[in-house]
């Protein structure tokens, strides 16, 4: 059941996501205001696996198993260099996506009851939202004020992840990738 004021999120659910603090400086004011995520204390970021086990289902075992795949992957950089969407989303695109779909992968391989967005998508295509659920025209405009400001280059080194308590997300473990 979703909480008020927090749009399809359940109380308990958790993500995994990469945070991209090089990117709040462009984004956080229009995230702050058409992204409902951000108003739940989400930072700019690209979502490894939403959602994930419940909170009560993440112990020990499932901490360790978390630790031993990202170790796996060496830290990476990545630029968004380019503004792209899906309905009613704009987003910024990393470039290159493949860690972000490894990463993914290897999760979503290792805890198969977890699948991204809960199975929704045939294709989980890496993003960093930007605005959610505006008409076109806001799109238009935001799109229009962030490219000439792009690219942005960032250097990912955590996976996070995240609980939402019923009125925010809160950080819970950071899972550090390879070296």
């Amino acid at each position: 059941m979703a909480t008020a004021g927090t749009p399809g999120y359940q109380l308990g659910q958790t993500a995994l996501l990469v945070k991209v603090p090089e990117a709040e400086p462009l984004v956080k004011s229009w995230r702050d205001r058409f992204d409902p995520a951000a108003a739940a204390g989400v930072p700019a970021h690209v979502t490894v696996l939403v959602p994930f086990l419940s909170r009560s289902a993440i112990g020990p075992e499932v901490t360790a198993e978390l630790r031993r795949i990202f170790a796996r992957y060496p830290a990476f950089g990545i630029e968004f260099l380019e503004c792209r969407r899906f309905p009613d989303v704009l987003y910024l695109a990393p470039q290159p996506e493949t860690q972000f779909r490894a990463l993914t992968s290897a999760v979503a391989a290792q805890f198969p009851e977890a699948p991204p967005y809960g199975g929704q998508f045939d294709d989980v295509v890496p993003h960093l939202t930007v605005a959610h659920g505006q008409e076109v025209n806001v799109l238009d405009k935001i799109e229009a004020e962030l490219s000439p400001r792009l690219p942005v280059s960032a250097a990912i080194s955590a996976v996070h992840l995240v609980t939402f308590t019923g009125e925010q997300w809160c950080e819970e473990y950071v899972f550090e990738l390879g070296r």
